[in-house]
């Protein structure tokens, strides 16, 4: 299957949008909102799995996996999670900033698989904000979600930094 990306990516989810970073400061247990719907392909397991090298009978199509614990494969828990730098500016903007970075994670779990085919999508909550220098650090609560399902597949507290 060839490769169907578009760059930039068209959507249609319209993120919580902060005028500047000081505007989150007053917004914290704010509900940010939902990014799009995002199929996990096959394909998109398999180059996961090469590029980290990384491959288990339960990422790949076939008898095995299909007689597996899920009825079919999975995505990796680390490709589901890093989908979630995909669905933030979806969820969340902040203007006025010179630059945003990730700092890093705090909590993640992986509380239920995605099957290969299925559509996940991340919806947000600021859970906290600290002045730091030049600057303020956001903790967003990302909740990923698939569709038809009531566990989620992933929670992560992820850690940006948006600097003036």
């Amino acid at each position: 299957m060839a490769d169907e990306r578009v760059w930039p990516p068209t959507v249609a989810a319209v993120p919580t949008v902060f005028r500047a970073p000081d505007e989150l400061l007053d917004a914290v247990g704010a509900d940010l909102g939902s990014s799009e719907w995002v199929l996990v392909s096959q394909e998109r397991v398999d180059q996961f799995s090469e590029a980290t090298w990384t491959t288990q009978w339960i990422h790949e199509p076939g008898p095995r996996a299909d007689a597996g614990p899920f009825g079919g494969p999975i995505s990796h828990g680390y490709l589901t999670l890093s989908m979630v730098n995909e669905m933030l500016p979806q969820i969340v903007e902040v203007q006025g900033a010179s630059m945003g970075v990730n700092y890093g994670t705090g909590r993640v779990r992986f509380p239920a698989p995605v099957p290969v085919g299925a559509r996940i999508r991340g919806h947000g909550k600021l859970t906290a904000v600290e002045p730091v220098k030049g600057g303020v650090q956001a903790t967003v609560e990302v909740t990923v979600e698939v569709e038809g399902n009531e566990k989620p597949a992933c929670v992560v507290e992820t850690l940006s930094r948006f600097l003036v």
